[in-house]
């Protein structure tokens, strides 16, 4: 079979569409005259014979200039040493210059090999040396290009077939596992959100067969696409880009390889590609950067992220909000706001929640402990590992839960949040601090709702994101964890008594929990001993179980005002009455987080249902009910939150003069909230190693600045004020 074919010269940049796949009536450039929506083939004349004359002396060539169209005014002394082939329409072309930033360049085109393509107005386009089947709009520069084209059949990174094509050719993105098992069909506008819908709930073979159809329907299936590159786009020092789809202003410079890909840029969020990336089968957001030598293949990059440093990112969706440098993440979906910054860290197969950050060293699901594939890991938001971290498959973490540097040896399953978890090789277990964040990390805790919101630079919110790290959740983790850790400590007791650990669950459910609320501190004598969290015979330990317990009510309280208090926002003939009649009803326990976008559990499966029975027949159509359930969400949060205050209240009716109670007690907890940032930010300033390489204290506060200057402390202070103040009008009007 020859591997190079032989056609007649004539049919250069033409037949682009084959026989078979041409509608009746319809000749070849009939997809692209609806795709060139700026100017009708009307607009366009002919040369005239002086123009060709010029063309000819100027060196160029055309396999036939009666194909060879303007529109407008055209300077033909701007046109050297080129080659037509097909049917070439060529805007508006003056005597200017172009520039973009200092890279400046003539109008015009010279020293390229154009082939059966719309250029528009204003197009500097030099030493191109293949340029097939493109739509290049307003103002673009294309700079020493090796080739840049489309086949017939493009998809442009989206998981669909174009017609005459079988299934073995559909481009899948294998997310969560690497077997497969999880497999999603990526397409152009897609986010995290319908990622997981698709890729969690696999035992649902209805919906699974909704979305193939929903998404093979979403795109047109014809042959006969043109690539399109948006206004105002610099392309420059690149060798191949093919089958890409490129948005208004965006700036590619020195890519070895762009193979079927979406680029999505707007003017507002400019998407930036530089030097040594290689992209193949993807889509790329809105405002994303990529840079210096990254890998990307079977990928989606969501609005606002990037990949630098020679990131690889591989059968992955990397959600908004995200960096990923100088490292290797494959067969993974990652929510919103993720951070991995360093060269030898490695994540696979895993689904993680967002607001997470992968330090050095951190090795999440290299580790094979099977024969087979790697299974699994489900990080909560907050997910941490720290340096030099190596963590086995299949592993599931509570949310913001923080791993000390070290060799985990087994599975874990950690229902804990918001705790450090340390392997300690010396005493043989696994430790366990329940609530550390709180205790002892306050400043990174309360910053984490800011940093994650000022990081969010999207003009179009399509994901829509909770940020804050007290959320219904993981409050409702909390809730969880506190009852394990009454149980735990209940059991611990009556192993201490020498009754049997077994008994009935309630009743060492309150021995737990009078010891972890006891003024004494007769808990601290035990050992308390967690359940189910490491596969493996050693002790898994749980310290300080009394400060966590108390931490986590203290957090449950804070949420629930906090949350309660904005009912009463512009509303101030509102009551404490009106707020119970309002809010009143019974906890919706089962949250869902949906890409960053906390759901009743219940309404997913609303949603999955209704896209099933075909209600929502479309990816618009389910985006506009993700939109629907974010308007609901305030309310939502709002009920929860007074649901958990009659939980922590302990009652089913909560009296005025406890919630009066419960404010003060939530003024109290903000003012900690304030004295912990300070002091966990002041543990910097104290610390005389990091003093050692100061010559003096001068020195280092202009250096790093100091505490009393730091400016999240300082938004700390004024919003504790503010607090208060609200709080205060609030008991002022009942």
């Amino acid at each position: 079979m020859d591997n190079v074919l032989i056609f007649p010269r004539e049919t250069f940049g033409n037949n682009f569409i084959p026989f078979e796949y041409l509608p009746a009536g319809e000749n070849e450039y009939y997809l692209r005259n609806k795709q060139s929506t700026k100017r009708s083939p009307g607009a366009y004349r002919n040369l005239k014979t002086d123009e060709i004359e010029r063309l000819i002396r100027n060196n160029n060539k055309a396999d036939s200039w009666d194909d060879i169209l303007v529109a407008g005014e055209f300077d033909t002394g701007l046109v050297r040493d080129n080659e037509f082939h097909g049917l070439v329409r060529i805007g508006v072309l003056r005597d200017v210059l172009l520039r973009h930033h200092d890279f400046t360049m003539p109008a015009g085109i010279t020293g390229s090999r154009i082939i059966s393509s719309d250029i528009g107005d204003d197009v500097a386009i030099h030493k191109v040396n293949y340029l097939a089947y493109y739509i290049i709009g307003d103002r673009c520069m294309l700079s020493a290009l090796d080739e840049m084209h489309v086949t017939n059949h493009a998809k442009f990174g989206n998981g669909i077939l174009k017609d005459g094509e079988t299934e073995e050719v559909r481009m899948w993105l294998e997310i969560m596992n690497e077997t497969g098992g999880r497999k999603i069909l990526p397409f152009n506008g897609m986010i995290p959100a319908d990622a997981y819908l698709w890729a969690r709930y696999r035992d649902d073979t209805v919906l699974q067969s909704c979305l193939k159809t929903i998404t093979q329907n979403t795109f047109d299936s014809r042959r006969g696409f043109y690539g399109t590159v948006g206004d105002q786009c610099v392309i420059k020092n690149s060798r191949i880009i093919k089958d890409t789809k490129i948005g208004d202003h965006c700036y590619i410079k020195g890519a070895n390889k762009i193979k079927n890909i979406t680029i999505n840029s707007t003017p507002e969020e400019p998407t930036q590609i530089g030097e040594g990336v290689e992209l193949v089968n993807g889509i790329i957001g809105r405002g994303c950067h990529i840079f210096y030598g990254c890998k990307a293949v079977r990928f989606i990059l969501a609005d606002n992220s990037n990949l630098k440093y020679g990131a690889r990112l591989i059968n992955s969706f990397l959600g908004e909000n995200s960096t990923i440098s100088c490292c290797e993440v494959l067969h993974n979906l990652i929510f919103p706001a993720h951070e991995q910054h360093h060269n030898n860290s490695f994540l696979i197969a895993s689904v993680v929640l967002g607001q997470s950050n992968l330090a050095a060293g951190a090795t999440i699901g290299s580790n094979h402990n099977s024969r087979s594939n790697d299974n699994e890991i489900r990080a909560g938001r907050g997910f941490w590992p720290g340096l030099c971290t190596s963590v086995k498959h299949s592993c599931r973490f509570a949310s913001f839960t923080l791993l000390s540097k070290a060799d985990y040896p087994a599975e874990m399953d950690i229902p804990l949040p918001f705790s450090l978890l340390n392997n300690n090789p010396g005493l043989n277990r696994l430790e366990i601090v329940p609530a550390w964040w709180w205790l002892h990390n306050m400043y990174a805790l309360a910053r984490n709702s800011s940093k994650f919101l000022s990081r969010d630079k999207r003009r179009n919110k399509v994901q829509h994101i909770e940020f804050e790290s007290l959320a219904p959740d993981t409050v409702e983790e909390v809730i969880h964890a506190m009852g394990l850790l009454e149980l735990w400590t209940g059991k611990a007791e009556a192993k201490r008594k020498g009754l049997p650990p077994d008994g009935n669950e309630d009743n060492l459910r309150s021995m737990g929990r009078a010891l972890l609320t006891a003024k004494d501190s007769s808990v601290t004598a035990l050992e308390v001993r967690g359940e189910n969290m490491e596969k493996s015979n050693r002790a898994v330990v749980v310290l300080k179980p009394a400060e966590g317990y108390s931490a986590y009510a203290d957090m449950l309280l804070y949420y629930a005002i906090k949350c309660c208090i904005t009912f009463f926002d512009g509303k101030p003939g509102r009551t404490f009455s009106s707020l119970s009649n309002e809010l009143g009803g019974k906890r919706v326990t089962q949250w869902t987080n949906l890409g960053g976008q906390l759901i009743p559990s219940a309404d997913v499966d609303r949603l999955r249902a209704d896209i099933g029975n075909g209600v929502l027949e479309t990816w618009d159509k389910i985006h506009g009910r993700y939109d629907e359930l974010w308007a609901r969400y305030p309310l939502d949060k709002q009920k929860h939150a007074f649901a958990v205050l009659s939980f922590v209240l302990n009652t089913d009716s909560i009296k005025p003069e406890a919630w009066r109670a419960a404010l003060d007690r939530a003024v109290r907890i903000q003012e900690y909230v304030r004295d912990q940032v300070y002091a966990s930010r002041k543990k910097d300033d104290d610390n005389i190693f990091r003093k050692a390489t100061f010559r003096t204290a001068a020195e280092m506060q202009a250096t790093i600045g100091s505490v009393e200057d730091n400016s999240f402390v300082k938004k700390v202070r004024e919003e504790t004020a503010q607090f208060i103040k609200v709080i205060d009008g609030i008991k002022k009007f009942g």
